[in-house]
Formats: C-alpha cells, structure tokens, sequence
C-alpha cells in the first residue's frame, strides 16, 4: 500500500466530491479512491473536515448528509441562485407536509395512524408523491388485522434536506404535544 500526503489526500477528496454525481460515501472513497493507499477512516474525516471549514466562507459549502460528502451552495444565496431556473420549485401542500412530519418524527409509522393524528384521511396522491420522491417507503408491516403498510423516511429524504441523521431534524417538543405541524 503507498502511502499519500495529507494535502495530496485533500486534494484528491475535493476533486472527487465535486466531479460525482451523487454524495460521496465513505465506502466509495476507501475502496474505489484511496483502494491502493494506506489511508485511515480518521483521515479521511479529517481531511474532510478541513475542507468543510475551508469552504465555509465562501458561496459553496462541503457538507455531510447521511450518504456522504456533497458540494451545495451556501444556503442563504438560495433566493439570488433560484434565477437561474426556470422552473419554479415544486410547492407541496400543508397536508402533505404534515403527512411527511409525521412520518420523519414518528416513524415507523402506518398511514391508520397518520389519519388518527391528523383526523382526516391521507390522500393516496400524498402517499404516491413522497414514494415518486423517493423521501418515503414502506419498511415492513404492523402486524394488525390487514397487515398495514409501515412507511419511514428514506436516505433521499435526509439527503434532500441536507440531515445526516434524523437526530438533525429540528426539536420536535412543540410538534409531539400538539400532534400537528405548526
């Protein structure tokens, strides 16, 4: 195994988060990146760290989401950088925020359950569009008469709201006393 040097090492790890595609995983730099160097998982993280505190001040930030290592612009330039599409952003509805908090916060949870808390009925369309996004799936069933469908989030949902776990989802105390979505 050779051996690199940290700033080599850096080098390399910038380059490679800003040509992939998708959020860089650990997995995906130790056995496809750094496969012929002795390089450990610490310094890998450090080197990452590093570059994350470098980007900072700058319009790009390096941060991680729950699959890995992505660049994204820095957040408060989202209005200016919103130009650029044509497209406006999708706008969902509050029952289909509702539904999606439910889920993040109480999962895994059936879509009984959610109609409960939410005292009115989830539209299949609510459950069909955060399938589609791929933020939602079905991760077993309750073992219940009629064997309903447990629905959780999904690596896409923590990646698209930049979490790198649900730890990083806002205190949900307000959320978990009144049952709905202020």
């Amino acid at each position: 195994m050779k051996k690199i040097q940290h700033e080599q090492l850096k080098q390399i790890l910038e380059a490679a988060v800003f040509v992939h595609e998708t959020p860089l995983s650990m997995e995906t730099i130790k056995h496809t990146l750094l496969a012929d160097y002795s390089v450990s998982s610490q310094a890998v993280n450090k080197a990452m760290n590093e570059l994350s505190l470098d980007y900072a001040p700058r319009g790009i930030n390096l941060v991680k989401v729950a699959s890995g290592w992505r660049f994204q612009s820095e957040d408060s330039l989202g209005p200016i950088l919103s130009n650029l599409w044509q497209e406006p952003p999708p706008r969902y509805s509050r029952a289909l925020l509702e539904t999606l908090s439910l889920i993040a916060y109480r999962q895994p949870i059936t879509r009984g359950e959610i109609e409960d808390i939410r005292g009115v009925a989830v539209s299949s369309n609510i459950i069909k569009t955060l399938t589609e996004r791929e933020w939602v799936s079905v991760v077993g069933h309750k073992e219940v008469p009629g064997r309903p469908a447990l629905y959780a989030t999904t690596q896409q949902f923590l990646d698209y709201f930049s979490l790198e776990s649900l730890a990083d989802l806002p205190d949900s105390e307000l959320f978990e006393q009144t049952g709905t979505v202020q």
